[in-house]
């Protein structure tokens, strides 16, 4: 219950840990550095699945499957690819009791097998686009781990495209993007900024990283979700050839995407309080909780009130009924609140003869009675206008701290304190972003779309030359 988590304002970390445990969505697995994903954990990852995959499917794209074993060899063949991710890659040298004649990496990705099989499945501008999504799992040999946010074996989707032009792939690339910042806003009620990623932090192997950010309650920055322009960087290095319609041939354009469970850290993060979890309704795995409260001498009459109210909404939300007699009521209400139901639902004997019950929000604590005919009707207002407050709560927290900083010492002096996000004007040298890491342990997250325009007439933070960027700084996760 609510006493077992650690007040945000204590211990920041800690309170994440205690509601990932105490809420039961994960715990630590025998393996260091890996995670089981418990149902209720799962469940909201299955409500990502469905809405994400809807989504990508509305957009033309198709699920495959590929293997978890990747040669060696294959990851080598994209050189800045290999580099970015050797220090990461779980190996596996041995198998049926021999060595193998070539070792197989676990993937960390999946563009050098895929690729591997697009030469395959490609020959001309008719086999074109391909637009492949895939579900699945990875291993990426993290040093430092948290449950959910960064994990060495973690679940994930990625998508890979394969194009007859760079105009169409990077069509592809922002249309990807843009699914996902709907997504975060959509359905996660998280505020994102979108746009480009710098030289030094875009994925290995791509020509240009775009992607989503966002606010925590810490004031960090948890980059969400990731798209990425490969060009023909992949198609070269596995000789993916196309017949154009002129009768030419070309390397294949391509593009991938992803996002992983650390969606669900961040749904964590942005939303929760010292009470436990607090998840916006769609994505909820139980929408409405109702529970009875009675004596020995009214059990049957509230409990068959109850029972009443939940067949009547069961066909409409993700309802359940609470009627485990082992412990209070109190006791039920401090759960359900720490497992972040959005509504809970109160009836005991007095309500039974209103012919009423109570609504009770997750996000704000209100208790609101209500005839229980009324009842269907205004758990779906209460739902909409929950999803919209956690939204809106999110942005505004974001806005109140971001600040545009046009002084060195000023943005040392911000990440000195409690952070946030910083706008700045940036020259584009990578000596100037190095020095800020080194002085702040800030990054550039993010350089808006539109952010050379921003940039006109200002002068870099750092060099005092004349800025190309507005960039976003902020300590991440």
């Amino acid at each position: 219950m609510a006493e077992r988590i650690t007040p945000r304002s204590e211990n920041y970390s800690d309170w994440y840990v205690d509601i990932v445990l105490n809420a039961q969505l994960a715990d630590y697995s025998p393996v260091k550095g890996t995670m089981v994903i418990r149902p209720r954990g799962y469940a909201i990852w299955e409500r990502m699945q469905s809405a994400l995959d809807t989504m990508f499917k509305e957009t033309g794209h198709q699920n495959a499957y590929f293997p978890l074993l990747i040669p060696e060899s294959f990851l080598k063949k994209e050189a800045e690819h290999v580099e970015g991710f050797a220090p990461e890659c779980a190996v596996v040298t041995h198998g049926g009791g021999e060595e193998l004649e070539e070792p197989l990496v676990i993937r960390p990705t999946s563009e050098t097998i895929i690729w591997s099989m697009y030469r395959k499945w490609i020959q001309s501008y008719r086999d074109l686009p391909l637009l492949i999504n895939q579900w699945a799992n990875v291993m990426r040999w993290e040093k430092r781990t948290r449950l959910f946010l960064r994990t060495t074996e973690f679940l994930w989707q990625e998508g890979h495209t394969a194009h007859a032009s760079a105009e169409e792939a990077r069509e592809e690339t922002l249309r990807m993007l843009d699914v996902y910042r709907c997504f975060a806003e959509e359905h996660m009620a998280l505020p994102v900024l979108t746009g480009i990623k710098s030289e030094a932090e875009k994925f290995a192997g791509a020509v240009d990283t775009y992607a989503i950010e966002a606010m925590m309650q810490d004031k960090k920055a948890l980059q969400a979700g990731t798209s990425h322009f490969l060009g023909q960087n992949f198609a070269r290095a596995f000789d993916v050839t196309f017949q154009t319609a002129d009768g030419a041939l070309d390397h294949v354009w391509a593009t991938s995407w992803g996002v992983s469970t650390r969606l669900i850290g961040a749904l964590i993060m942005a939303h929760s309080d010292d009470r436990g979890l607090v998840l916006p309704p769609k994505l909820a795995p139980t929408e409405v909780a109702i529970v009875p409260i009675f004596k020995n001498q009214n059990r049957t009459e509230v409990l068959g009130y109850a029972d009443r109210l939940h067949q009547t909404l069961k066909g409409s939300y993700r309802v359940v009924l609470d009627a485990d007699e082992n412990n209070s009521p109190g006791w039920k209400f401090s759960q359900w609140e720490l497992f972040g139901v959005p509504i809970r639902i109160e009836c005991g004997p007095r309500d039974m003869q209103n012919n009423q019950v109570v609504l009770v929000r997750r996000d704000t604590g209100e208790k609101l009675p209500v005839a229980a005919g009324a009842a269907p009707q205004r758990i779906a207002e209460l739902l909409q206008q929950i999803q919209q407050a956690l939204y809106d709560r999110a942005h505004a927290f974001r806005q109140a701290n971001t600040r545009d900083i046009d002084n060195y010492d000023d943005l040392v002096a911000f990440f000195e304190g409690d952070g946030g996000f910083a706008r700045v004007a940036w020259s584009g040298s990578p000596e100037a972003e190095a020095r800020i890491k080194d002085d702040t342990k800030a990054t550039i997250r993010v350089l808006p779309f539109g952010n050379q325009e921003q940039a006109a007439g200002k002068r870099c933070i750092v060099t005092g030359e004349p800025a190309r960027h507005v960039a976003i700084l902020a300590r991440s996760y």
